[in-house]
Formats: structure tokens, C-alpha cells, sequence
């Protein structure tokens, strides 16, 4: 199924106005299709949905977390902190013309914002979005490469003398957790790769 035909059936399940959900999927292409994306685009959506869909009969609640990998990268600048806000405030605006209750949509909010800080929560949908998000860290170590360079690419604004140390920093954070995923299935999965592939990035860096 295509980004846009699985967008198209979560909609359908809250509204039969077919131009609103084409203009919704139009948004949403347009955004992640943007000149500036080398990472965070298109690609990046459906790997993270091939992902959960190994996982769809461990999520709770499978149409709130595909609204938020839809929207939660919807905005998206290199320079600014506060993308995810940012992002969960466009989300919310365009799930209530679709007609979502207020529970819904506070689910979703609350899944966007999790991506922030990429933190362990009890709730396990969320912990199964954050994984899929960083799915890419435990990939074969040519995907990771071609991972990081569309990385610099999204950050070409900054020079290697702010950009290197910066993404040191993020990097070493991961390698400080504990676990960098935090559901077994995605642990087992991804974990030591992951690891081998953010250490080997340190040194080249």
C-alpha cells in the first residue's frame, strides 16, 4: 500500500470528504518532498511504516500512530528547536477538520512530542514510534552511511567545526542509554548494529 492510499484509509475512517483528504495528502507531500530534505522526507515515512507494520498487532491504537508519523517530522528546519511543537500544533489543527475527538487528537499530540526527546514512556505505542523512528541507526552499515550523509546534507548550513561536534554529542548520548530502543522487539532487532554503526561515526567524525 502507498503512503497515500494507507493515509487516504486512516481518513476515510473519521471523513468521506475526499477533497479534504486530498488536500490534506497534497500537504503532506509537498512538505516532506521539500528541497531542503535529504533525510526527513517521503522515504523516511515509509520505512518507518514497513517497520510498524511487523508490529501492528502490538499497537494499541494503529490509526492515532500512523497520524503521527504523517505529522510528526510535517515541519521541519534544521535551524529551529521547536519542530516538534511546531509540527503537533499543525497536526491537531488538521485532524479536528477531519472530524477526530479531543482524545484522539491529544494522543497523537502527545506521540509527536515524544519524538522530541526520545525518552522510554509507559505508554507502548509510543515507545514503538520512537523505535521505528530510529530504526534506521540498526540498518546495515551502507544504509547507516548513506543515513548520515543525507544528515549533513539537511545541516549543510552549519560548518564541520560546529556540525561535527554537535553530532558527536547526540551520538554519545545514544551510546550512554542504557538501550537505544526501548521495545524488546525492536532491542533485539536493532540494538548491536545500531551501536557498531553510531561508534564506527564517532571515529570517522
Amino acid at each position: 500500500m502507498s503512503l497515500k492510499e494507507n493515509f487516504t484509509s486512516q481518513c476515510l475512517q473519521f471523513s468521506d470528504d475526499f477533497i479534504l483528504i486530498e488536500n490534506l495528502w497534497t500537504e503532506i507531500e509537498k512538505k516532506y518532498s521539500e528541497k531542503s530534505r535529504h533525510y526527513h522526507n517521503l522515504k523516511h515515512l515509509e520505512n518507518m511504516f514497513s517497520e510498524l507494520e511487523l508490529v501492528k498487532d502490538r499497537i494499541l491504537h494503529f490509526s492515532n500512530i500512523s497520524f503521527a508519523v504523517y505529522y510528526h517530522d510535517i515541519i521541519y528546519d534544521a535551524t529551529s528547536k521547536l519542530n516538534e511543537e511546531k509540527s503537533t500544533e499543525f497536526a491537531e489543527s488538521r485532524l479536528e477538520k477531519l472530524g477526530l475527538n479531543k482524545n484522539d487528537i491529544e494522543e497523537i499530540s502527545e506521540l509527536i512530542l515524544a519524538t522530541k526527546l526520545h525518552q522510554k514512556s509507559p505508554n507502548n505505542d509510543i515507545n514503538y514510534l520512537l523505535d521505528v523512528d530510529l530504526s534506521v541507526l540498526g540498518k546495515d552499515s551502507e544504509t547507516y552511511l548513506d543515513y548520515t550523509q543525507n544528515i549533513r546534507r539537511e545541516y549543510s548550513i552549519y560548518p564541520d567545526f560546529l556540525y561535527k561536534p554537535g553530532r558527536k554529542k547526540v551520538l554519545q548520548h545514544f551510546l550512554e542509554l542504557e538501550s537505544i530502543f526501548k521495545t524488546e522487539y525492536f532491542k533485539g532487532k536493532y540494538e548491536i548494529q545500531a551501536r557498531k554503526n553510531i561508534a564506527l561515526e564517532i571515529v570517522i567524525l
